[in-house]
């Protein structure tokens, strides 16, 4: 039975993951405190992953309960710990003194700040195709391959690739359910420089997506909808649900179905 076997939010955008065993929804789909906080520069640019590789030697630890990050980096000698609804000018301007430049930090409480704002919703992928990618290459484990990916919900008791059958063609979509919550599947991720590189220290790896892209050709079911694939550096699924499916939660064990009908 395809279920939810781990959940995932990040609090600050681009920063450490907090595990959970259920979430709620929110009104725009996206799930709550999931990229809640987000770090710019003076430009109004994300400071992440994509423009600054510096982001991936940062550790950080963030408590849902007390509302307290604490925050580490290979250059401070100490881990600094900030109360993020009353601290955040602090916490920015530790951010800035680990960059180099000024930091500020925004909060956005309806939507957080995902990457593709027309599907706000969680980010799917099965434990199956996290497992098959780490034998693509030889030094990756699957727990590497998880935090490199990012996913929100990841897929127990299924085959690898199994979530590429909650999206359709162009301007379709795949209704689907988990638990009590209503879904719609969007499209398979385009996916960007972070994947390629050790989510630890930065490190990349210049072969890594030319190696996903032709494994990833090779791997694809023969029932996905090629259509979507315009190249092969995708996966996991993005999601919308209907606002009907606010103030729902999704949780450890619910069961996924697909609506065929």
């Amino acid at each position: 039975m395809a279920h939810v076997s781990r959940l995932f939010i990040y609090p600050i955008k681009a920063l450490d993951r907090v595990e959970v065993d259920r979430v709620t929804v929110l009104k725009s789909g996206a799930l709550k405190h999931d990229r809640e906080f987000a770090l710019f520069d003076a430009s109004g640019h994300f400071v992440n992953g994509k423009r600054h590789d510096r982001v991936h030697a940062l550790r950080s630890r963030f408590d849902l309960e007390t509302r307290c990050v604490i925050v580490s980096a290979p250059s401070f000698a100490q881990a600094a710990t900030f109360q993020i609804d009353r601290e955040q000018d602090a916490l920015a301007t530790w951010m800035g003194e680990y960059f180099g430049f000024p930091v500020q930090i925004r909060q956005n409480l309806e939507q957080g700040f995902p990457d593709d704002t027309d599907s706000p919703g969680p980010t799917l992928i099965s434990t199956a195709t996290l497992a098959t990618i780490a034998n693509w290459y030889p030094n990756l484990e699957e727990t590497e391959v998880r935090l490199r990916f990012r996913a929100n919900i990841e897929i127990g008791d299924v085959p690898a690739f199994w979530e590429d059958q909650l999206f359709a063609a162009v301007n379709q979509t795949v209704a689907f359910q988990i638990g009590a919550v209503r879904f719609l599947g969007i499209n398979p991720c385009q996916r960007c420089v972070v994947v390629t590189r050790n989510s630890q220290t930065g490190e990349a790896d210049p072969s890594f997506q030319k190696i996903f892209a032709a494994r990833r050709r090779e791997t694809l079911p023969p029932w996905v909808d090629r259509s979507r694939f315009n190249h092969f550096y995708r996966l996991a699924i993005n999601t919308r649900l209907p606002e009907s499916e606010a103030g729902k939660t999704i949780a450890l064990g619910d069961e996924i179905k697909i609506q065929l009908c």
